[in-house]
């Protein structure tokens, strides 16, 4: 199947083809003719399957062979509205639509905070068909009165789970409220929680459903990797790590912004060029940070999680998570970075014995016993005992405690390797003994 079978209009064909795309993927084949339909969606996809394109190709399609009668005088209407929950994801989408509607009378806009609002203002005095908006900063305007979302025709909520989990359903509700009745609506989501089946039940008219992965499933030609090590040889570990394997592209996630810029600061000193991007970091800062990361100039990126929401680059070989998140669900996301559309990559995980909780439940999430093995020089200490975790502020906090009735079960239900390494790092690898060493990955 090509793009052309779906009977999208020649002008988005040529744009599609000259961006290097001439098969579609799992998610597109069932999304695009859905969109082109007129009908409501529920979509779930692991991320890097190619969400992006399962909607912006039929919604440049639909707004294009499609006219609508505009106020007289005045504004004219934004037709299209994307709500993403980050700002690099709003600027990954916007790209997108510009680049797959670079041949259509269309105009877009990415609508985000952290910027000067001014010259937004003045964008909207001009056309605009596809907006893309974090929620905060499209209240902002409306609260302004320089925008009006009357006459939207689409609407996309966008890493829909991820927009739950940063509080902002309060946002979304106020946003839905000044939307016209009559409109389409497209939930997309890289996981299917019980929260996002509860938000579609208030939000779609009928949808069809697609869902190409399985929850909280993972790409099958990442490369997962545990080596456990004490908590103050890590970042040692991690150069490490990165020197002897010639590393040449790496996405590092820590669990706070402070540890992300010792982090950072740490690499740099040793040799290896690296920068911070988080929420305390300027949009001037993470938009460089992130250019540079993609054109290949920067060797580490060290991010947060809501930092690093929405970065897309091909062939991406290597993500490490220096700290394990405190929510399981994350550690999906975090590792979809790498593996995508196809191709192969590295999740490594650097797990001190304060972090064996966070990696049952990561291995319960997953429905498998990751695979480890301890790196020669620097073997764990037994006699080091766990430490609380520190969140940080404003972090999620980790998954709450099962009550009684439940905590028996969930601990039958923890993978055999990952009870034994709790018992300890040095049993659980003699018991997780593997043949099989960590090797580079090329990168591309």
């Amino acid at each position: 199947m090509s793009f052309s079978s779906f009977g999208l209009s020649e002008n988005i064909i040529r744009a599609v083809t000259e961006c290097g795309y001439t098969v579609p993927t799992p998610i597109q084949m069932q999304a695009i003719p859905a969109v082109l339909a007129g009908a409501d969606l529920l979509a779930g996809a692991q991320t890097g399957t190619g969400k992006t394109a399962g909607f912006t190709l039929p919604i440049l399609h639909r707004l294009s062979d499609k006219t609508i009668k505009g106020p007289s005088s005045g504004r004219p209407p934004v037709r299209a509205l994307i709500l993403v929950p980050t700002r690099e994801l709003a600027a990954q989408v916007e790209e997108s639509v510009r680049n797959y509607g670079r041949y259509l009378k269309l105009n877009s806009m990415m609508m985000i905070g952290g910027v000067n609002i001014n010259p937004q203002i003045s964008r909207l005095k001009s056309r605009v068909d596809i907006l893309v908006a974090t929620p905060g900063r499209l209240l902002d305007h409306i609260q302004q009165k320089t925008l009006s979302l009357e006459q939207v025709e689409i609407l996309v909520l966008d890493e829909a789970d991820r927009m739950l989990d940063m509080g902002f359903i309060r946002d979304i509700r106020k946003i839905l409220a000044l939307l016209p009745k009559q409109r389409q609506n497209l939930l997309f989501s890289a996981t299917f929680s019980d929260e996002i089946k509860e938000l579609a039940e208030n939000l779609l008219n009928k949808p069809i459903l697609i869902e190409v992965a399985h929850r909280n499933a993972v790409a099958d030609k990442v490369t997962h990797m545990v080596h456990p090590v004490d908590r103050n040889r890590k970042r040692d570990l991690l150069a490490h790590l990165i020197k002897k394997h010639c590393w040449s592209q790496v996405l590092v996630f820590t669990r706070t912004k402070h540890g992300a810029n010792k982090l950072a600061k740490f690499l740099t000193e040793n040799d290896i060029p690296s920068l911070a991007i988080h929420g305390n970091k300027s949009q001037t800062a993470r938009t460089q940070a992130l250019a540079k990361f993609k054109t290949g100039t920067l060797q580490v990126l060290v991010a947060t999680d809501i930092a690093a929401r929405g970065i897309d680059i091909n062939d991406l070989p290597h993500v490490v998570n220096f700290e394990l998140p405190n929510v399981a669900e994350d550690y999906v996301h975090r590792i979809g970075r790498t593996g995508r559309a196809g191709a192969e990559g590295d999740a490594v995980s650097l797990v001190c014995v304060d972090e064996l909780k966070l990696m049952a439940n990561i291995e319960r999430l997953v429905k498998r016993a990751l695979p480890s093995q301890i790196v020669a020089g620097f073997e764990p200490d037994p006699s080091i005992t766990a430490e609380p975790i520190r969140t940080g502020r404003g972090t999620k906090p980790s998954n709450e405690k099962p009550v009684p009735s439940q905590a028996k079960k969930r601990r039958n239900n923890v993978p055999k390797s990952t009870a034994n390494r709790t018992a300890g790092f040095a049993r659980a690898t003699a018991n997780r003994s593997s043949s099989r060493r960590h090797a580079n990955t090329p990168t591309t």
